[in-house]
């Protein structure tokens, strides 16, 4: 599997949300490795939309961390939970993608001993539980998915076609825009 170079990033937050649909993310451990199919995104498209931390051109110290390069890891804590973020974009553009979901393939006995759940879905089905199951922190901050040597990357696996897409409107925003900015695999029930 080849992993995704820089350029991939380099695109507006709503381009790339959507093409993570169905690729891998992979988290190296030790002697271990972690991860799987990417199944859920959302954009954030920068300092005017209302659902980012940078919305308005805010220089807190945690917002000052989205200005870095694209394919940058981005991780921060909202209500107890770690979010995994992706930077894309241009350098001065405060974009990124928020990985909400995989689904497992690699090291699923080691996401099981993280995630005590009764159902397999809800292993890493939300971005808190995805952090908890992959034990990732802020520590990653500022490695990059494109890079080979980076713990976490990101692969090709398969491009999703358009009409299993889902999209809506992000989750757990207080304000957002009119626009769906939350991506899923729609699955064949």
């Amino acid at each position: 599997m080849k992993i995704l170079d820089r350029s991939f990033y380099c695109r507006k937050a709503d381009e790339v949300a959507p093409d993570l649909l169905g690729k891998i993310m992979i988290k190296r451990e030790e002697d271990v490795v972690i991860g799987g199919e990417i199944v859920e995104t959302e954009a954030y498209l920068g300092s005017f939309d209302p659902a980012s931390i940078s919305y308005q051109k805010r220089k807190r110290k945690l917002s000052r961390k989205l200005y870095g390069k694209a394919g940058e890891i981005f991780v921060y804590m909202v209500h107890g939970s770690w979010l995994f973020n992706i930077l894309v974009d241009e350098e001065d553009v405060p974009a990124a993608v928020l990985i909400r979901g995989i689904k497992p393939l690699y090291g699923l006995n080691v996401i099981r001993g993280r995630r005590k759940v009764k159902k397999e879905k809800n292993l890493t089905n939300g971005p808190g539980k995805l952090t908890k199951a992959l034990n990732i922190d802020n520590q990653y901050n500022g490695y990059n998915v494109s890079d080979s040597n980076s713990p976490i990357v990101i692969v090709d696996y398969h491009k999703i076609p358009d009409e299993k897409i889902g999209r809506s409107k992000r989750i757990g925003v207080s304000e957002d825009l009119d626009i769906p900015l939350r991506f899923y695999v729609i699955r064949d029930t």
